[in-house]
């Protein structure tokens, strides 16, 4: 995984951990906000030093950037809305206000016929319209020597002109990490989900990606004793399971044998992508080998 990867992994399972307190009494709503507001304000910029080597994500040798797909592990189909406000292409400037202030949105999908997305519109495209329309407005009125107090946007701006165009989407069946490099790469707070045709089936969030760390404790250890089973972990020792606030802990003792690190470190990659996991603490050791005459 690239350091900047790793380290918007590490920086979206802060802000789930801290989501996670909120809603058990142990942090405020203000202090989720705070979360929010450090991960916007590093999501364009890595670290110059990377973070602790417990933060990583292992994953085992050959693998890949892109998670592999395993049944625990939800998909942007599991998290995304799928009751969509939308407009499309003619619909005006005001309407386009009034629509994102009344469901309280930063921005919508724009529709052609057949729901296939062409583009999508956003309250940083109205107010750069805004703002342009204000400074025409302005030369104007220094011409005619008259000062104009502001200017509506005109009615010939609609979500066709302001869209910016093409859109960025995602499928159904991406996962959540990759669906967060892509809104960390063009820099956008929500992606329109589209089919393999391009139309819309549904809209997904970063907060809506955030959504996996709210698992209750319980049912992230249930995960991990699978994983244990199928890789044969929990056979011939004995590994305890706990799990508080998403942090898995693993003690116990294994057997020595030529093969078994490699086996714990694919382990526990595979529990790095249950969902719902923040942290993974190995505290696993070695049984002494017998002492023979």
């Amino acid at each position: 995984m690239a350091r900047s990867d790793t380290y918007l992994d590490a920086m979206l399972r802060h802000l789930g951990a801290a989501y996670y307190e909120s809603l058990h009494g142990r942090a405020t709503r203000t202090d989720v906000a705070r979360a929010l507001d450090t991960v916007e304000e590093h999501l364009n910029e890595p670290p110059s030093h990377p973070g602790p080597a417990r933060a990583a994500r292992p994953r085992p040798s050959g693998q890949g950037d892109e998670p592999r797909h395993r049944r625990w592990a939800r998909r942007v189909s599991d998290v995304m809305t799928t009751s969509v406000v939308t407009v499309d292409r003619i619909t005006p400037y005001q309407e386009i206000d009034r629509v994102l202030n009344q469901h309280r949105i930063s921005g919508v999908p724009v529709l052609k016929i057949g729901r296939e997305v062409i583009g999508v519109v956003s309250e940083a495209d109205l107010l750069a319209a805004e703002d342009e329309t204000n400074r025409q407005a302005r030369m104007a009125s220094s011409v005619g020597g008259r000062r104009l107090l502001r200017k509506q946007p005109p009615a010939s701006l609609t979500a066709g002109t302001l869209m910016t165009a093409p859109a960025i989407t995602i499928g159904p069946d991406a996962t959540i990490p990759a669906a967060a490099r892509v809104m960390n790469t063009h820099h956008v707070r929500r992606l329109p989900v589209t089919d393999k045709d391009g139309k819309l089936v549904g809209i997904v969030s970063r907060r809506d990606l955030l959504s996996i760390f709210l698992r209750p404790d319980a049912d992230i250890a249930h995960d991990v004793q699978e994983i244990l089973h199928e890789t044969a972990c929990d056979e011939p020792t004995t590994i305890t399971v706990t799990v508080q606030h998403g942090v898995v802990t693993l003690t116990g003792t294994i057997e020595p044998a030529p093969d078994r690190h490699h086996l714990i470190d694919l382990t526990i990659g595979m529990i790095w992508d249950v969902d719902g996991v923040v942290d993974v603490v190995n505290k696993l050791s070695e049984a002494e080998q017998a002492q023979t005459a």
